[in-house]
């Protein structure tokens, strides 16, 4: 099966594959369990995948989205992950007005926040996609089966991690769904990978010509079962620090290996997030890519969204962006830059140069004509720009258009999992790496020519995630893990609560609301604590 996004589901389908999981609050009509249609797998199974990289079977352009009521924007995949655990952080801080950003911003959502509900919903639809496929296609392909099992199992990770006890179904209907406890939903993604990765496909280095490029593999479940492990405390109470470097080093002695050739000027970092990501190579670093092409698969929801919403006309001089959007809403808190600059406060120069300045090539701030502290929100030039995400191509070619991007987004790369590896070591080490979690960051901090120690605190990791990771929408997360984000702590952040200096939030805000429009229609639902 090859990945292809643009109007792969017939109408047939699309009418079955909607709006099942939440008792019709995205008002469609509830399905006949009764009814008899043709399906195309291959077609269903594309759309499974599309869910995380376009909004409907349109265009974007066109007011076409999957998830009724809302904006293909407010719902896209990508975008409403990267706002709901980078946004509230020490990472980003977004100047728009839009509804639900400053709330973002400041640590101040509630169960009505627009995104957050846009985001539950794209992920519930594409629950329901897999769903649907699984109840008329289970027998058509024994790996395309453990694929969709797979997407399911990744969409219920997120609704875990992000929204605690959710609604759950592994079935199409219109009945309202139970809540599954946080724990109960862990087991139940655990054993669902477990079960399916001998019939995923092998884990395989692959680009963009690749048949089974965009598919998920083997590599897919094991960095997914090491990321739950990694968090398991949070979700279960007990820790699992021993499976989560058992299931990082299945895909650090797998074949998607690190990329580590820069070319043209380009670092092998920055090669990572560029046009030709797909085709230059650093694909092989990918373990489950979001295709994009400017083309037939585009969207103001991935990868579009994540330069035009950091990009500026001005940062431009930088090298050629290769597309005609500039939307100047998202840039760097303080804290962020500071993880590059632990000793003196970061040069406002342009990003070939901050990266010199840094010892680091994933430094990739623009700072001329900035201020590095945020002192007004709403301006985008106070803060630091980031210029992590281009649709340059690493051989000087030309894109494939000039307002959409062809930049994939790598949603799983196997740095994560070294990453996950060292962290678990040092848990298990008495708080500092061994010689082996050691030589983990070393291998990321060799890769961006950066400076490397014998051996890491479990501090050190987490601001090596932040320096490796940011912006690709783990942060948040990643603080909840440490003890940093809500509750007492003593890290505080730029604007934190909504006070420039930052203050310490309630514990609750370390999970979302359950969006109000599902209390309101299920009541088989409890409301998480503090909403």
């Amino acid at each position: 099966m090859t990945i292809r996004f643009k109007h792969i589901v017939p109408g047939a389908v699309m009418a079955l594959s909607l709006g099942m999981a939440s008792c019709d609050v995205l008002d469609v009509t509830p399905i006949d369990p009764g009814t008899v249609m043709k399906v195309d797998a291959n077609g269903l199974m594309n759309k499974c995948y599309a869910n995380m990289a376009i909004a409907g079977q349109q265009g974007p352009d066109d007011g076409d989205c999957d998830v009724d009521g809302l904006d293909g924007g407010t719902t896209g995949f990508v975008r409403q992950l990267w706002n709901a655990n980078e946004l509230p952080t020490d990472e980003a801080m977004c100047c728009w007005g839009d509804d639900g950003i400053s709330s973002f911003n400041f640590n101040q959502y509630t169960s009505s926040h627009p995104m957050l509900q846009g985001f539950y919903y794209r992920l519930y639809t594409g629950i329901d996609y897999c769903n649907h496929y699984l109840e008329k296609c289970a027998d058509y392909d024994a790996t395309m089966t453990a694929e969709a099992r797979f997407l399911r199992a990744m969409y219920y990770y997120h609704l875990m991690d992000c929204f605690g006890n959710v609604p759950f179904t592994e079935v199409i209907s219109s009945d309202c769904p139970k809540q599954i406890k946080r724990a109960d939903l862990f087991k139940y993604i655990e054993k669902e990978l477990l079960e399916i990765e001998p019939n995923l496909l092998e884990a395989e280095a692959r680009t963009s010509s690749d048949k089974n490029y965009g598919r998920a593999d083997k590599s897919a479940a094991w960095l997914l079962l090491a990321r739950l492990y990694l968090n398991a405390e949070v979700y279960t109470g007990t820790a699992q620090w021993a499976k989560a470097k058992e299931y990082a080093e299945k895909v650090i002695n797998s074949k998607h290996v690190l990329w580590t050739n820069g070319a043209n000027g380009f670092s092998a970092y920055q090669m990572l997030f560029m046009g030709d990501n797909g085709e230059s190579g650093a694909s092989c670093e990918a373990i489950l890519p979001v295709l994009q092409d400017g083309i037939t698969t585009t969207s103001y929801g991935t990868t579009m969204f994540l330069m035009a919403s950091c990009w500026k006309a001005d940062m431009n001089t930088y090298g050629n962006y290769n597309t005609t959007e500039f939307w100047s809403g998202n840039r760097a808190r303080k804290n962020l830059v500071d993880k590059f600059f632990p000793t003196s406060d970061a040069p406002n120069v342009e990003t070939e140069i901050m990266t010199t300045e840094a010892g680091d090539d994933r430094a990739l701030f623009y700072g001329k004509d900035r201020t590095l502290s945020i002192t007004d929100p709403a301006e985008f030039t106070s803060g630091f720009s980031v210029a992590k995400y281009r649709n340059t191509y690493s051989t000087g070619g030309s894109a494939h258009a000039t307002k959409f991007v062809d930049t994939d987004y790598f949603l799983m790369r196997s740095a994560e999992a070294y990453l996950i590896a060292a962290e678990a070591d040092a848990r298990t080490n008495g708080g500092t790496t061994s010689e082996t979690g050691a030589k983990y960051i070393n291998a990321l901090r060799t890769r961006a020519h950066a400076s490397t120690k014998a051996s890491y605190s479990l501090q050190d990791i987490l601001d090596e995630r932040s320096r490796e990771l940011y912006f690709e929408g783990f942060r948040r997360t990643d603080l909840v893990r440490y003890g940093q984000f809500a509750g007492m702590s003593d890290y505080k952040w730029e604007w934190k609560g909504g006070v420039q200096g930052g203050v310490n939030i309630d514990s609750h805000l370390n999970i979302f609301a359950i969006p109000y429009a599902d209390m309101n229609a299920n009541p088989n639902l409890v409301q998480n604590p503090g909403y």
